[in-house]
């Protein structure tokens, strides 16, 4: 099949480009890609066509826009100039006006509805990405009613696009994101101390690690931090890994005037996360919405307790007080999650680490492309 896929960012830091990319990976041998994207890091330079898309990255709802206008522009130009023809279109959630599949990893609407207000985003910030989700939500429905197949991630973002949108019953297959599970194991050469230690963590600290691109509110930081405080155990460490530069300063500013300079360390983005899950004790994530995290899989493939929230996709492998703690999402739930992590003995929770690394084999990348493998013939 010749196969055009739109989508913003295929690239590794990017949760659903990196999807994209492993699918792409896996099936370039077998069907003709070709990638519409602001930013693509292709798997398969000699089998996948890439066609840029000249778009601005931020604000996010400005990409939105400026995407909706170019990207078919570019894409009929690119058609006219070659003589292309496409048997599929493919893209991301409402962010492109046509298409035969979409591949959704985020209902807008529903979380403006249920979870927009609990997220805390405030100031310019806050405004443009309320605009991002409204832009997307606006569109949703349009998209959703005339694509032929929707894939998502998890059977809670399937039982949640059903509720919001009825049209969408009898349209979606759920595909579980990917893990390379060879790639997360921790290395047996692996310095943890010596890691641990570049980054003034002693043997008796124990660290969490939180990650994420951006979104700090509504993945929970501000939780976790507020819960760290209450604990006022000064073992316990946190490293906050992702974020742009700007929004680090806001928030290494904001565990500062909490007193927490000493226990939070915020280190940005980062190429490679596994060392900081390697070098760390759990991995704590009390979002307020997520599809299916992918670090969350990471995580727990890289032989980490989770500490995290009931979220979608993760329901589907947590088991409460065997590959970690479901907590509820506030502080003091966090905080509670973390006195029965710290109550555990420190071999105990090696082997909570392990059982998470367990439960987490069947989302393994081979299965995710079959699953794309099966899908393909039947999309149109």
């Amino acid at each position: 099949m010749r196969i055009a896929v739109f989508d913003y960012k295929v690239v590794a830091t990017n949760p659903i480009g990196s999807c994209h990319g492993r699918m792409l990976a896996g099936l370039c041998q077998e069907h003709e890609f070709t990638v519409f994207a602001v930013e693509f890091e292709n798997p398969c330079p000699d089998r996948v066509r890439f066609v840029r898309v000249p778009a601005p990255t931020r604000p996010l709802a400005l990409l939105f826009l400026a995407y909706h206008l170019l990207a078919p522009l570019v894409y009929f130009l690119y058609r006219l100039r070659t003589g292309a023809r496409f048997d599929l279109v493919q893209m991301v959630e409402s962010n492109l006006s046509f298409g035969d599949v979409a591949y959704v990893h985020f209902c807008h609407r529903a979380y403006l509805k249920h979870h927009w207000k609990e997220a805390g985003a405030r100031g310019l910030r806050g405004v443009l990405r309320f605009l991002d989700h409204w832009l997307h939500a606006l569109v949703e429905p349009w998209v959703f009613r005339r694509v032929k197949r929707i894939v998502v991630p998890s059977q809670g973002i399937k039982r949640e696009l059903e509720g919001m949108y009825p049209i969408t019953r009898g349209k979606i297959t759920v595909i579980p994101n990917p893990v390379n599970l060879e790639r997360m194991a921790r290395p047996p050469g692996f310095d943890r101390e010596g890691f641990r230690r570049k980054l003034e963590a002693s043997p008796e600290d124990v660290v969490l690690v939180f990650v994420a691109l951006g979104h700090f509110e509504r993945k929970g930081l501000p939780l976790v931090l507020e819960a760290l405080r209450q604990l006022g155990d000064k073992r316990v460490k946190l490293w906050v890994v992702g974020g742009e530069a700007d929004l680090v300063a806001f928030w290494q500013g904001r565990a500062r005037k909490m007193g927490l300079e000493e226990q939070a360390r915020f280190l940005g983005m980062q190429r490679d996360v596994r060392p900081f899950l390697w070098g760390a004790d759990a991995f704590v994530f009390p979002s307020s919405y997520e599809v299916f995290p992918l670090v969350s899989l990471e995580a727990a493939a890289a032989g980490l307790p989770l500490i995290v929230t009931p979220l979608y996709g993760v329901e589907e492998f947590m088991r409460d007080g065997e590959t970690g703690f479901v907590v509820p999402r506030t502080a003091e739930g966090v905080r509670a999650g973390l006195e029965r992590f710290l109550a555990l003995p420190p071999q105990e929770r090696v082997r909570m680490g392990r059982v998470a690394q367990e439960a987490v084999q069947r989302f393994d990348v081979p299965t995710f492309v079959q699953v794309w493998r099966e899908l393909y013939p039947y999309a149109p």
